[in-house]
């Protein structure tokens, strides 16, 4: 099975940018810069920041529906990233080097597997819980701190023109 990784659409974080620190803290956001590379994954670009780099830390909700397993976690997102659109079944190499939690989870939000895996192998464990018919997307995190990476989904055929 093909897949898509997706990342956040960048519109969503502009606004935050131009808040003072005061007004960012009651978005649960915070600016930060970069200090070690790799180590600040932008949410919106798929790459990791480079050193020196401005970034936010928000929290973001990354699963939005009114189940049990609502979830939110704190993602990075680099000042003037713009947001990147993998190929389909192209893994961004800021997974490569990571261990992973992959969650999956049905149209409704129900969380219907999981599985860890290396980020270097992410393709085969990815497609296998894709694959299955109750699942509607797969989360990636990072498994080490547990937040959120980036959804993927079953890739759509590209048509033909």
């Amino acid at each position: 099975m093909d897949f898509q990784i997706s990342a956040l659409d960048e519109r969503r974080f502009l606004p935050l940018f131009d808040l003072p620190d005061a007004q960012l803290a009651q978005h649960l956001a915070a600016r930060c810069t970069a200090r070690a590379h790799p180590g600040y994954p932008c949410r919106v670009s798929l790459v990791d920041a480079q050193v020196g780099e401005e970034l936010l830390l928000v929290n973001f909700t990354h699963q939005e529906a009114a189940t049990p397993f609502r979830a939110s976690h704190a993602v990075y997102v680099r000042a003037g990233a713009r947001q990147a659109h993998p190929a389909p079944n192209e893994v961004p190499g800021m997974f490569r080097t990571r261990s992973l939690s992959l969650r999956a989870f049905d149209a409704s939000g129900v969380l219907v597997g999981a599985q860890l895996c290396e980020g270097a192998g992410l393709e085969a464990p990815l497609r296998r819980l894709l694959a299955l018919p109750e699942v509607a997307e797969v989360h990636l995190h990072f498994a080490a701190y547990g937040c959120f990476g980036a959804r993927a989904t079953a890739a759509r055929p590209r048509l033909r023109s």
